[in-house]
């Protein structure tokens, strides 16, 4: 198994990042608008992210603990298929008001590492534009 961990300093409050990212249902689409097309409830603790290029991924939340701003959760089906799956994203407060995101993805077969890296480093991307003040247009 292999490890993909990402983050990144993001210039708005840590409760406005935690507000998309501690949306199951629909952070996914608000995280990355245009690149996931649509996020939906199939089950209390399942969802359907269906992204732009057709790839959608059923995704089961592991654990949700709203005062640490962790989320985890991990792929049990998808076009991609791993053999294992399991992801966490949590928001930290950084220095004047910002945030630190962190993302960890532990994937296997170890050969998904390199394009879940480069689909993690888009959506980390997207968010920073997401929510950054100068872009609260586009939110």
């Amino acid at each position: 198994m292999a490890s993909v961990h990402k983050e990144i300093i993001i210039d708005a409050d840590p409760g406005a990042v935690w507000s998309i990212i501690g949306d199951f249902t629909d952070g996914p689409v608000r995280m990355a608008p245009g690149f996931v097309t649509e996020s939906r409830l199939e089950e209390p603790d399942v969802r359907v992210v269906t992204f732009a290029d057709g790839t959608v991924a059923r995704e089961r939340l592991i654990a949700f603990d709203d005062e640490l701003r962790r989320l985890v959760f991990s792929i049990i089906g998808d076009t991609m298929a791993p053999t294992h799956d399991n992801a966490s994203m949590q928001v930290f407060p950084h220095e004047d008001g910002r945030t630190r995101f962190v993302w960890i993805h532990d994937v296997q077969p170890a050969e998904l590492t390199i394009p879940m890296g480069a689909v993690m480093d888009h959506g980390l991307s997207l968010l920073k534009q997401t929510v950054e003040p100068a872009n609260e247009h586009l939110g």
